[in-house]
């Protein structure tokens, strides 16, 4: 628990002017707070009881600058506060921020965007609470309780010892509740995490939701978590509502023993009437920060749990990490054409091999993914990657960006481990076009520049005629400048398809993988994009990933997977003869007889 705030209090380290400042200021106005019972004990004594009005006027006006000056400093220890808070805050999200973006695809399918979400936002601000109110209530309630304890013994120590036993027995008191409070608020929070995962599904499958007519379902799937949530939150603050009347009790009863002893004193004459009040409000001074405390404990402890809960995030490795010396790639100009070289000086070949590679989700060797492909993909080859849902497709291309490390075997380019690159040097290189079209809110424009933020007019055009798109963005008013909404939702399917794949054809790659990106695209524009792309991408290397088997028909290689292995290879023509997996996969889709195979096991 220490170890998770003194590590985000590391985010404060660059304010500590403000926050010593903000320290500075409470500790002043704790000690003008504690000596007003002082004065106020005068009046009485000295001014009142001997009636002399000139002690009772010039302590008066004592008082009020005191309290003149105890506003002036809480006003500046509150902006002193607020800037550190809200600072700390933004570097927290920051570094969180950063961190996702460091997160390899295997860290981002434990961590839920909903999950995230709530990390950025509602773990953030409870810890940027906690700071602020480390900075100004929760400083200043123990220094209070501290200095009216010592000056209780400086005016009667008979009556301090007295409330000796109630102090202890509410400091104790806190401290369980604490200890109590802090695992019922992150069990909160991961019920807040599971809600806002439901919410963020719901939300962005709004459309298919009502399409299905699954709104009562999923009305009453997000009901079920809220409750849950709800239930969770009213059994934590059920829990913080029993201490605040249990102090409430010890607090009435220290006074009514003060008034009881003190007042018995100053009838005998051992305790004047001016040192029983001024007990009394030192008294008052110590036990109210205590309840104060308990109120603020939900924060604490809300905040405890926060910090734990970003310390999983900032604290997590990614899975895919550089070697300490990788080899790195540069870029050379000659007859003012880009060439990628490697550090030996030698021409990039574009050349992809997969040798005898294995790969599994997290490790898990029970689930077969990939299982001892080889496959070889030379320059200037279009390799389509064919097979049924879940033959592991995906995962292969996946393994090239290294956005996954395969279980075993090697993958290489130019024969260079991509183990052996570095991130950047290895994606500067290739350019993919996901399955899942993800389009961001901004211009057309802004969107096909994504990768390539400098590129010219002229060059962004020609990406977009390439990938078929410029015909339907002219159509708009507005043409390249017009505005995406969030996800694209005011572009067909096929329109964001499109637009992805000018974006992928922008950036100059050497390797270009399409993962089933023509899917929401007509065949023959379709095969206006192939044109295009052998005519644009000439000498590249060129994955497809294919459902259709019209979309792999002029590849140079086309593998067929089956069940995570390569079930055959080869050119159309070649696998017509021989392969009964691509003939069954072509009869099913354009029609013809298939040659008699046996079965499969």
């Amino acid at each position: 628990m220490i170890r998770d705030i003194r590590k985000l209090f590391n985010f404060v380290k660059p304010y500590w002017l403000f926050s010593i400042l903000s320290l500075i200021l409470l500790v002043v106005m704790v000690v003008l707070e504690l000596s007003i019972p002082r004065l106020i004990q005068r009046i009485i004594d000295q001014g009142i009881r001997q009636k002399d009005i000139h002690v009772v006027l010039k302590t008066s006006f004592l008082m009020l600058g005191i309290s003149l000056f105890s506003a002036i400093f809480a006003i500046l220890n509150s902006v002193f506060s607020i800037r550190v808070g809200e600072n700390t805050a933004r570097d927290i999200r920051k570094a969180i921020f950063e961190k996702v973006q460091q997160f390899s695809y295997g860290n981002l399918d434990r961590f839920s965007t909903g999950l995230l979400m709530v990390r950025l936002t509602s773990d953030t601000s409870a810890v940027q609470r906690i700071i602020q109110v480390s900075l100004r209530i929760g400083t200043r309630g123990p220094l209070l309780m501290i200095g009216s304890i010592i000056l209780m013994f400086r005016t009667s120590q008979t009556l301090a010892l007295s409330m000796l036993p109630i102090l202890f027995i509410s400091g104790g008191l806190i401290i369980l509740f604490s200890i109590k409070m802090e695992p019922g608020y992150r069990l909160v929070q991961q019920k807040l995490d599971h809600m806002n995962t439901v919410l963020q599904e719901n939300i962005s499958g709004a459309r298919l939701i009502k399409s299905f007519l699954r709104a009562d379902y999923e009305n009453g799937r997000f009901g079920a978590v809220n409750q849950d949530f709800s239930d969770r939150t009213i059994h934590v603050m059920q829990f913080l509502s029993i201490m605040s009347p249990v102090l409430t009790l010890l607090v009435q009863t220290g006074l009514v023993l003060v008034i009881w002893l003190g007042g018995t004193q100053s009838v005998k004459g051992t305790l004047s009437l001016g040192q029983l009040v001024a007990f009394v409000n030192y008294l008052l001074a110590t036990l109210h920060p205590l309840i104060m405390l308990v109120n603020l404990t939900n924060i604490w402890a809300n905040g405890i749990a926060s910090a734990k809960r970003i310390n999983e995030i900032l604290d997590t490795e990614p899975e895919i990490r550089e070697v300490s010396s990788p080899s790195e790639t540069k870029v050379t100009q000659e007859n003012n054409q880009s060439l990628i070289t490697t550090d030996h000086g030698k021409k990039n070949s574009n050349r992809v091999i997969f040798e005898n590679v294995d790969f599994d989700y997290n490790g898990n060797a029970t689930v077969e993914v990939l299982r001892n492909v080889c496959l070889e993909a030379n320059n200037g080859q279009t390799v389509a990657i064919l097979g049924a849902t879940g033959s592991g497709k995906t995962s292969l291309i996946n393994l090239i960006p290294r956005f996954y490390d395969s279980s075993a075997g090697s993958v290489l380019v130019d024969g260079i481990n991509v183990r052996s690159l570095t991130e950047d040097a290895l994606l500067d290189r290739i350019s993919i076009v996901p399955q899942e079209t993800i389009l961001f809110s901004g211009t057309i424009r802004e969107n096909i520049c994504f990768g390539r933020p400098d590129a010219s007019d002229e060059e962004m055009i020609v990406a977009a005629k390439a990938a078929q798109a410029h015909g339907f963005i002219m159509s708009f008013s507005s043409g390249y400048d017009t505005h995406v909404e969030e996800r694209g939702s005011n572009l067909s399917g096929g329109q964001k398809q499109r637009i992805a794949i000018a974006r992928a054809i922008i950036t100059e790659p050497d390797i270009l993988i399409m993962d089933d990106s023509t899917s929401a695209v007509d065949v023959e524009t379709e095969t206006k994009i192939q044109f295009a792309l052998q005519e644009l991408m000439r000498g590249k290397t060129i994955f497809v990933v294919a459902q259709r088997i019209s979309t792999v028909l002029k590849a140079d290689k086309i593998i067929v997977l089956d069940r995570g292995k390569i079930a055959a290879e080869g050119s159309h023509a070649e696998l017509m003869k021989h392969s009964c997996i691509y003939q069954e996969i072509f009869a099913s889709q354009l029609g013809g007889a298939s040659m008699n195979c046996e079965d499969r096991k």
